[in-house]
């Protein structure tokens, strides 16, 4: 195997490594994908103001993302399907998460359940909710997650509706695979991939199959779940997952001001600046583009996190010279969970806090607690 010296390496691997339908599902956004590709493209824009003669002693990347103490402002995103990219996956990344001093989220539509994480790791991690009709199956979850000790309850409010994306109708995307010829026929290539899940019994949606009612199987799931992603959400209904959870609250999804202000009114503790990785509505700006405006608008009210097209430690910095106290990956984590498993996520970890560190003394810094829009070349920003 080559030196891996940077995220694209790994997604070179895991390409290699992972099978198609699991790969393109996360190397994808929806309909022409311009914005899944602005995501990273805008990052590219943004230039840098080198300083020199400036003591470079001392460094530390370490911060806080909703009072806890990280080791870097980087969080792993909720990433569906994360149990596909590798065995026990989420498991993974999240010991990976652990061990390097960075919050771990787990997705509500995750291969290994709540209760699998809580077995396996030690340290307190996040949980992520959808929207849904059933209620009574919500506030289970809800109670699920409390029980689990995550630490806080991430909300993703741009999923009313599911954007297409046309990789996976072409790949027939399913949990676990559907053996058509096709499929069966990548799968002989990937033959570590295979022997990994044939030692696992996580091969479905264990935080729904057998806790919701009538969900038994991958068909009673996709019945299921066609019906259950609520169009009606409401600012009202984030009050009610507010009062069942009753701890620190994270609003996903957030792209314009307007509904940043909402979201801080509706008492979230953090905002996520994202545009679900370009994979809903095509055809919008940037995750970055869209940050200055929200960090302006409600910056002092509330923390603002960005995801989307971080492949790197410099794409951390811009970020948090653009305001953004927070980021979250999700991409980068899944390329490096499909190339190594877990040693593959603490790769991904390691590359991005290198280049943040080196990144931030260049520019004159010692402390990512201090970076701000200085650090940024005149007339590379704002995006949009």
């Amino acid at each position: 195997m080559s030196v891996i010296t940077s995220i694209e390496d790994l997604r070179v691997l895991a390409r290699k490594r992972v099978p198609r339908m699991f790969y393109d599902y996360v190397d994808s956004g929806s309909w022409t994908e311009s914005t899944y590709r602005a995501n990273e493209s805008d990052f590219q824009k943004i230039k840098l103001r080198q300083r020199v003669a400036v003591n470079m002693e001392g460094r530390t990347t370490a911060t806080t993302m909703v009072g806890q103490q990280v080791a870097m402002p980087v969080a792993i995103a909720p990433v569906g399907l994360t149990g596909m990219q590798h065995a026990d996956g989420e498991i993974h990344a999240a010991r990976a998460a652990a061990k390097f001093g960075i919050p771990f989220t787990l997705s509500t539509m995750s291969i290994c359940s709540i209760e699998d994480i809580a077995q396996h790791t030690r340290a307190p991690f996040w949980f992520q909710l959808y929207m849904m009709r059933d209620r009574d199956s919500m506030a289970r979850m809800i109670g699920r997650a409390r029980d689990a000790n995550c630490n806080a309850l991430m909300l993703t409010l741009d999923l009313q509706i599911v954007g297409q994306r046309h990789k996976d109708l072409k790949n027939g995307l399913t949990a676990p695979p559907r053996l058509t010829l096709p499929n069966i026929l990548n799968l002989m290539t990937r033959p570590r991939w295979c022997l990994g899940m044939a030692r696992t019994r996580r091969h479905t949606f264990r935080n729904l199959v057998g806790h919701v009612p009538g969900v038994t199987d991958m068909r009673s799931l996709s019945c299921w779940s066609n019906e259950q992603f609520d169009p009606r959400l409401s600012w009202a209904d984030i009050e009610w997952v507010k009062r069942q959870w009753g701890g620190k609250l994270i609003l996903k999804g957030i792209m314009v001001a307007e509904d940043a202000r909402l979201a801080a009114e509706a008492g979230a503790d953090a905002i996520v600046v994202s545009n679900h990785g370009g994979r809903q509505l095509d055809g919008a700006p940037s995750s970055l583009a869209a940050l200055p405006p929200i960090v302006d608008a409600v910056g002092s009210k509330t923390e603002v996190w960005v995801d989307g097209g971080i492949r790197s430690g410099q794409d951390v910095l811009k970020a948090r010279a653009l305001g953004a106290r927070g980021t979250l990956i999700g991409r980068a984590m899944a390329y490096g969970l499909g190339a190594m498993g877990e040693a593959g996520v603490t790769k991904a970890l390691q590359i991005i806090h290198k280049e943040l560190d080196v990144t931030m003394a260049f520019c004159g810094h010692t402390d990512i607690r201090n970076v701000d829009r200085g650090i940024l070349w005149p007339g590379s920003y704002p995006l949009a």
